[in-house]
């Protein structure tokens, strides 16, 4: 089976980007399914129908979001309703929509699991217990291949989280900084890991939003709305996971595809974008690394 992972989609120019390259890069690649973290995809807040609408036809089979899940009225509605649009599992019981999703095509079933970390974000409930049940219970229900966004801020949370459940879930996939880290690897017991996977939007801005908007937060420390920017370069990055049979990970490799403002719909050359390994099979010429097992793509 092989996952493809899609971070943080930021505002417009994160949806273009989606709308862009996503349908040549599933052709690349050959996901089996497509997971996307559209937390930020409603002008940096959150998410819509349209929007989550405009994704499924793209071909994401599961919507991940994280702690601007609620930032768009029309989320508890589309929460309460839409099963593979997922909100972080630790929010307290009651609380509307769903943290977990099974998603099957053919002879694979894919369990989706979104948790928020608590290190400097909202004091919610505790991810490692929310893990803990939601794992066992996809184990006892038969879903051998998981994998788990982990939305958090501190790197040391997701590793944490990333060894806690290495060996019961398929992949830990960290998003919400929006910065892709070069660690990707797999963890003994067979579980890929990948601290932040990145975003998917504009490059010049501060996480995505505007340069002066956020200097002017940390120049005056006074409060300050943040708008997506709108101009300049885009980018769009992604991890794929290859997981074998009984659900262990074979390999996890990233990847990011750059565009120039100039050529819209066009890749930058590899030697242009960052400094990375050798391009992967199926990255249309953008860098890609990454970790594999001996038997790397057995499984698929």
């Amino acid at each position: 089976m092989r996952v493809l992972f899609v971070g943080d989609v930021v505002g417009r120019p994160g949806r273009k980007m989606l709308a862009l390259h996503l349908p040549r890069l599933i052709d690349a690649e050959r996901p089996d399914f497509v997971v996307i973290n559209g937390e930020n995809a409603a002008h940096g807040r959150g998410i819509t129908r349209k929007i989550a609408a405009d994704f499924f036809a793209l071909g994401a089979d599961v919507i991940t979001l994280g702690n601007h899940a609620w930032d768009n009225k029309e989320a508890f509605d589309l929460l309460a309703e839409e099963p593979r649009v997922l909100r972080p599992l630790n929010y307290p019981p009651g609380t509307a929509g769903r943290g977990v999703a099974v998603v099957e095509k053919g002879a694979w079933r894919l369990g989706v699991v979104s948790v928020l970390g608590r290190s400097f974000m909202q004091p919610l409930d505790d991810p490692f217990r929310a893990l803990d049940a939601a794992l066992e219970e996809l184990a006892v229900s038969g879903v051998r291949h998981v994998v788990v966004d982990v939305h958090a801020e501190a790197t040391a949370e997701k590793e944490a989280i990333g060894w806690y459940v290495d060996g019961r879930a398929s992949a830990v996939i960290g998003t919400h900084t929006h910065v892709q880290t070069a660690d990707a690897r797999l963890l003994p017991g067979g579980t890929a890991y990948l601290t932040d996977v990145g975003m998917t939007g504009p490059m010049d801005g501060v996480l995505g939003m505007r340069r002066d908007e956020v200097l002017a937060r940390f120049l005056t420390g006074l409060p300050q709305r943040f708008d997506v920017l709108t101009e300049g370069p885009r980018e769009l990055s992604y991890a794929v996971v290859d997981l074998r049979s009984d659900g262990r990970a074979a390999a996890i490799r990233r990847g990011r595809i750059v565009e120039t403002p100039q050529a819209e719909g066009t890749y930058v050359p590899p030697e242009a974008q960052e400094a990375s390994a050798s391009p992967a099979k199926g990255s249309s010429g953008s860098p890609a690394s990454g970790a594999s097992a001996p038997e790397a793509g057995a499984g698929r």
